[in-house]
């Protein structure tokens, strides 16, 4: 079910934009004071190319006070828009029975977005 669910994601959106969140880390890399936000960015970006079969993990050095700061200036910076937009793609897609695995996968890169320093998408199994 994932290879099924990662396919239909990535023919309608999931590349695109995957691929537009790892070129706006890479121009982010571009200056040194970008390179943590743009790492960040790139990790975003992985994980929305194939959110499915996937879990959202806590790290353990996740509440130390540079991973803090760090996501204290992504939010107001990035954070917000990004998890807005999957909001708003998840709750439109969760109007219609099919789109609701998908708008789960919308929901589950929140966090993600909101919080990328500290955080990781990991395999289920």
């Amino acid at each position: 079910m994932t290879l099924l669910g990662n396919i239909i994601w990535l023919i309608f959106g999931g590349f695109v934009s995957g691929l537009g969140y790892i070129i706006g880390g890479l121009s982010l890399c571009l200056t040194i004071i970008g390179i943590p936000f743009g790492l960040q960015t790139i990790k975003i970006g992985i994980a929305t190319l194939t959110p499915f079969g996937k879990i959202n993990v806590v790290a353990e050095d996740s509440s130390n006070l540079l991973t803090m700061i760090f996501n204290v200036i992504w939010v107001i910076l990035f954070g917000w828009e990004i998890a807005l937009s999957h909001l708003v793609h998840g709750l439109i897609l969760a109007i219609t029975i099919i789109g609701i695995p998908f708008a789960q996968q919308h929901f589950k890169l929140i966090p993600i977005a909101l919080f990328p320093f500290g955080r990781n998408l990991q395999d289920v199994n």
